[in-house]
């Protein structure tokens, strides 16, 4: 069975997935104000091909929309998925002019 946890400290932070209770991903994450910056995904090769990084994604989507943060794709797994699928992330992407 897999779950999944928000992990903050002061700023920084994980989103965590557990399966059988052993830590299977993470996402490195920060939260200043109303912006939640993903810096990074990762899945233990172990668990690699099994969805587990779309668990997290959906983890990192969900609690953004729960807690009305826009989300700052530095990840280049989230900013990947955000590209190809802008429809179901519109409301959270927040696209950052360079």
């Amino acid at each position: 069975m897999e779950r999944t946890e928000v992990v903050l400290g002061n700023v920084k932070g994980e989103i965590q997935l557990f399966s059988e209770d052993k830590k299977a991903g993470k996402m490195d994450i920060s939260v200043i104000g109303k912006k939640l910056t993903v810096y990074h995904t990762e899945v233990d090769p172990a668990y690699e091909g099994k969805g587990f990084a779309k668990l997290l994604l959906e983890k990192l989507v969900s609690y953004a929309r729960e807690n009305e943060l826009k989300i700052v794709a530095l990840c280049p797994y989230v900013h990947a998925q955000f590209k190809r699928h802008p429809e179901e992330y519109n409301d959270v992407w927040l696209k950052e002019e360079l």
